[in-house]
C-alpha cells in the first residue's frame, strides 16, 4: 500500500517533473530583489532620513 500523498504534494512533483529547472529559475527569480549586498552609505542615508511616524496616524492633529 502506498503512503498518502496529498493532491498540492502530487501537483508539485508532477510540475517539477514537467519543468526540471523550475527551482533554479525561482532562484534566479529571487535574486533579482533578494541576496544582495547592502551598501552600507545608501543604507545610512536611507536611516538618517526616515521621518518618525505618529502613534496613532488617524487622529487628526490639535488644532492651537
Amino acid at each position: 500500500m502506498e503512503p498518502y500523498e496529498s493532491d498540492i504534494t502530487k501537483f508539485i512533483r508532477e510540475l517539477k517533473q514537467k519543468i526540471p529547472d523550475l527551482e533554479q529559475k525561482q532562484r534566479e527569480g529571487r535574486a533579482i530583489w533578494w541576496d544582495k549586498q547592502l551598501d552600507l552609505d545608501e543604507l545610512k542615508r536611507w536611516q538618517e532620513s526616515q521621518v518618525p511616524q505618529p502613534p496613532y496616524v488617524y487622529q487628526p492633529k490639535a488644532k492651537q
